[in-house]
């Protein structure tokens, strides 16, 4: 009796319970907690993207920021006077002048990436100085000369002048030789005569944006501002790309990068595929179309008339019934 005591406990204790059934809320739970977890998933997923494509980005931002250093280069010691010909024929010309002694500045400019290119021109006097004419310095105000200037210019024109050179007056504050007191209001009024148009007494010498009209087409130079501004690289840039992205060891390799990108050649033929490089929300929009071949295009035509004719059977039937 006591062993079929024993047994008996034992064979109730030892049964294993049966799992409790779950309720609607562990349910509800357990789909929060995995629908979370792919959220997760997602963003861990989105972030290392946009790692991967900053990363991808600055790469490509340094490799056009070294190709454009060497056109600046290539521009101001080799072609200077290709370039400014076709700016402008007349001042080339006088660059070229070794009596004038002009020297043509190139640098970079602009609030965005990539950098826009800009050039002016410098006048080394070797420390005489120049004098510039200006009909604003040698005509006085009491003189007979602004009388002839005003009947010639006409009234409303001649006013508008004057008020044009008391607004400059109020706006730099520094606007004629008699207000230079100091050496940085010298440095001021220069720069003020460089960039003020002729018209109104200064140099209109001020800093101008190289364009892609004003380089010849027969340089990697025009390839390389075109891919700067586009993303599209030409076949001889794409060629040469990876010795011009070396840093040069020596002066001759320094040279011969600078030869490359200014040698006369073919002008290149851009291919007409999309960017290497451009923002992650541009390259989402990119919709990448693609030829089909003739058997794609027989499997097309043949489900659309299978799909026409099933939609004409259902029609035929429900006007039927």
């Amino acid at each position: 009796m006591k062993h079929r005591k024993c047994f008996s406990k034992a064979s109730v204790t030892d049964v294993l319970k049966p799992d409790k059934p779950c309720s609607g809320k562990d349910h509800k739970v357990h789909l929060s907690n995995t629908v979370k977890g792919t959220a997760v998933q997602q963003t861990n997923k989105d972030i290392s993207a946009q790692r991967i494509q900053r990363a991808w980005l600055s790469h490509m931002d340094q490799t056009i920021f070294q190709l454009l250093k060497h056109t600046i280069r290539a521009a101001e010691l080799r072609v200077t006077h290709q370039i400014l010909k076709e700016v402008s024929p007349l001042e080339a010309e006088l660059v070229k002048d070794p009596s004038m002694k002009c020297k043509v500045r190139f640098r970079f400019s602009g609030e965005t990436f990539p950098p826009v290119i800009v050039f002016k021109i410098f006048l080394h006097t070797e420390g005489h100085g120049y004098n510039y004419f200006s009909g604003k310095k040698f005509l006085k105000p009491s003189s007979e000369a602004v009388a002839d200037a005003c009947k010639i210019m006409g009234k409303r024109r001649f006013c508008h002048q004057v008020m044009e050179e008391e607004r400059f007056f109020q706006k730099f504050k520094i606007t004629d030789e008699i207000d230079i007191v100091t050496l940085q209001d010298y440095m001021q009024y220069s720069s003020l005569l460089d960039e003020t148009p002729a018209s109104y007494g200064g140099r209109n010498n001020y800093w101008r944006k190289l364009n892609l009209k004003n380089i010849p087409r027969t340089m990697i130079i025009y390839d390389t501002v075109h891919y700067a501004e586009s993303g599209i690289i030409s076949h001889r840039l794409q060629k040469e790309m990876k010795y011009l992205l070396q840093k040069p060891q020596t002066e001759e390799m320094r040279k011969h990068q600078l030869w490359i990108v200014s040698e006369v050649r073919c002008p290149s033929s851009f291919p007409t595929s999309q960017p290497l490089y451009g923002p992650y929300q541009q390259q989402s929009q990119i919709q990448h179309l693609g030829r089909r071949s003739k058997q794609a295009q027989m499997k097309v035509e043949k489900m659309k008339k299978a799909y026409k004719m099933a939609k004409e059977k259902n029609a035929s039937v429900g006007t039927v019934s």
